[in-house]
């Protein structure tokens, strides 16, 4: 049997024990009154912890899915897409594999996106904008509310944004962001097994999907939002995970969420210490994310670390995209502690030493 190592990984991320265990919980079936009071007890956690009064959706999948269906549901013909890193570059293959003409805005990798990047790129034809809040292949935190301040100077498209590795774990700020559509999953700051997406979205969205014709039927947001209103979900769910979710959600506001985005900051801000002694952050100063950090390789054979890594307990993620061998990425989210991640310093420390 191979050893218990703890997960610093970008996503899935470590899970605790009491967690896993809330899954166990007897089985109910999704259309019984019990269900209805387990979905609705989660939308109102939902709802407390991020303080938002959008629309919530739960759905059966990955994010991946809903980011399709904000493009199925929110575009007729024409999206604008920005991109920083391969999550951004993946909204934009997912609207033109969609059928959408999209027009591509492409920051370097490393960089963070500005208002000013949209420059002549928008004009009243674009009828959405996708934008990665959390890049996680760069470790890059865009600012996503001057993003949005700067759209709606001139135009009114609908905003998304993939809040993937960035919800519950960075402070966004949700209730006065100006945007249709935010999705995440329950793999990532949630600390949960992956198998749920879950998308905040707005009334224009809606509005939006009404017009728009082959929406689809697994991701047809109106079908989702109609089941959704009574507490049930269009197709069979995870029943199991959402009673997960549930106990999760009370651990959550147990700790306070103020207190979990201060955790995740006192994680980032060691990681990042760490780093930028000893081999340098990928990131752009100032855009640094409080989830990821995307570490510089150098001259680091990265297989031989991770493999000490592991043979003392941990484990951290390779790069991603066109950078995968140029850095290697530490996943500093969900319910690791501070103590945790000085272990895993201290671990890295000890494996250097020997190669």
């Amino acid at each position: 049997m191979s050893m218990k190592r703890t997960l610093f990984t970008v996503g899935p991320v470590e899970v605790r024990k009491e967690v896993l265990d809330a899954m166990t919980h007897p089985m109910i079936t999704h259309r019984s009154k019990e269900y209805e009071q387990l979905q609705r007890d989660i939308v109102e956690k939902l709802r407390e912890t991020l303080d938002t009064d959008m629309h919530i959706i739960i759905s059966p999948s990955s994010a991946s899915g809903l980011l399709e269906a904000c493009v199925r549901n929110g575009v007729k013909d024409k999206m604008l897409g920005l991109s920083n890193g391969s999550f951004g570059e993946r909204w934009q293959s997912i609207g033109e594999e969609n059928g959408k003409q999209v027009v591509k805005v492409c920051r370097e990798w490393g960089k963070a996106l500005k208002p000013g990047d949209l420059n002549s790129s928008l004009d009243d034809s674009v009828e959405a904008i996708t934008v990665v809040a959390n890049e996680s292949s760069t470790g890059v935190l865009n600012p996503i509310k001057s993003i949005a301040e700067a759209v709606r100077e001139e135009y009114d498209p609908l905003i998304f944004v993939d809040g993937v590795t960035s919800v519950y774990g960075t402070d966004m700020e949700i209730k006065d962001l100006d945007i249709d559509a935010l999705v995440f999953g329950t793999q990532k700051a949630l600390a949960l097994p992956p198998g749920i997406g879950i998308m905040l979205l707005s009334d224009r969205l809606l509005d939006k999907a009404s017009e728009v014709p082959d929406r689809g039927y697994y991701f047809d947001l109106l079908k989702m939002k109609k089941m959704a209103d009574k507490y049930y979900s269009l197709t069979t769910p995870p029943v199991s995970l959402l009673f997960a979710l549930d106990f999760q959600l009370d651990r959550i506001l147990e700790e306070g969420i103020q207190a979990r985005y201060r955790r995740h900051r006192e994680m980032g801000d060691l990681v990042r210490s760490w780093a930028s002694k000893r081999l340098g952050l990928f990131a752009e100063p100032g855009f640094y994310s409080d989830t990821i950090t995307v570490i510089n390789r150098k001259d680091l054979d990265f297989s031989k670390f991770n493999t000490g890594l592991k043979e003392k307990g941990f484990e951290i993620s390779n790069g991603y995209g066109t950078i995968k061998e140029r850095t290697f990425r530490i996943g500093h989210m969900g319910d690791l502690t501070v103590d945790e991640i000085k272990g895993l310093l201290e671990a890295m420390d000890e494996v250097l030493e020997t190669m």
